[in-house]
């Protein structure tokens, strides 16, 4: 279930390192992290949290991950992402045959693993929070302008340049001013949802941002940080 906009993945994984890596990798992806260590347990915990996606290891104890796949499909269209050893094609296959939506092989890129869960919530509609278009013409919120149709951007009535990548950034920002925009969001939106890339790049652009528009960069007012989740335009207090 969606939690002010943070998708739930039910992480089905008996191999400890592998369970820390996606809980804390996923976590300041903004997911909300499940974890069941073998089949067993995955069905029961499945029942309980309901998630917006399950990722699935093959090789589970008591029962299998193809086992639990096929189980899990008898009672739900959540979209599965199974995870196999690095080239077990007769998993993968199988796996897709009993309605797996996609699969990776480990060991697998954090970034490469986000993206997959993305696209295959995107596709079921799940998981994902709406987020308003981002407006033509002007905006204004607390002394800081931007102009869509001309590219420009004016700070207490004085211009501040900054590349395509910044100014998109911020429009999308300042257009969802007082809303928390989960990190997944911003890349997907500003970066385009076949990015893979290192999801630092959005932080160096808000630290850019930042030294443009806040009187104190190191102690910012207007883009916060969520811990957890992302970035907020905040509205000034009246």
């Amino acid at each position: 279930m969606v939690d002010q906009g943070r998708p739930t993945v039910l992480v089905v994984e008996d191999e400890a390192s592998y369970v820390e890596a996606l809980t804390v990798g996923l976590t300041k992806e903004g997911f909300i992290v499940e974890v069941a260590v073998d089949g067993a347990e995955a069905l029961l915990k499945f029942e309980d949290v309901q998630p917006d996606l399950v990722l699935l290891d093959v090789m589970l104890p008591k029962m299998s991950g193809i086992d639990v796949c096929r189980l899990l499909r008898k009672r739900s269209q959540v979209p599965i992402i199974m995870v196999t050893a690095k080239g077990a094609e007769i998993d993968t296959v199988v796996g897709l045959e009993v309605g797996a939506d996609d699969y990776v092989s480990k060991p697998y890129r954090m970034r490469e693993l986000v993206a997959r869960m993305r696209a295959v919530m995107r596709r079921h509609g799940t998981g994902t929070p709406v987020v308003p278009e981002v407006s033509v013409g002007a905006i204004s919120v607390g002394g800081l302008s931007l102009d869509a149709d001309e590219h420009r951007v004016m700070l207490d009535g004085q211009e501040v340049v900054m590349p395509l990548k910044e100014f998109e950034l911020l429009h999308l920002l300042l257009a969802n001013a007082g809303r928390v925009l989960t990190r997944d969001v911003l890349i997907d939106r500003v970066w385009g949802s076949d990015y893979v890339g290192d999801t630092k790049t959005l932080d160096v652009h808000v630290k850019r941002l930042r030294a443009k528009v806040e009187e104190d960069p190191a102690n910012p007012t207007r883009i916060t940080t969520i811990r957890g989740l992302g970035y907020k335009f905040e509205r000034p207090k009246s």
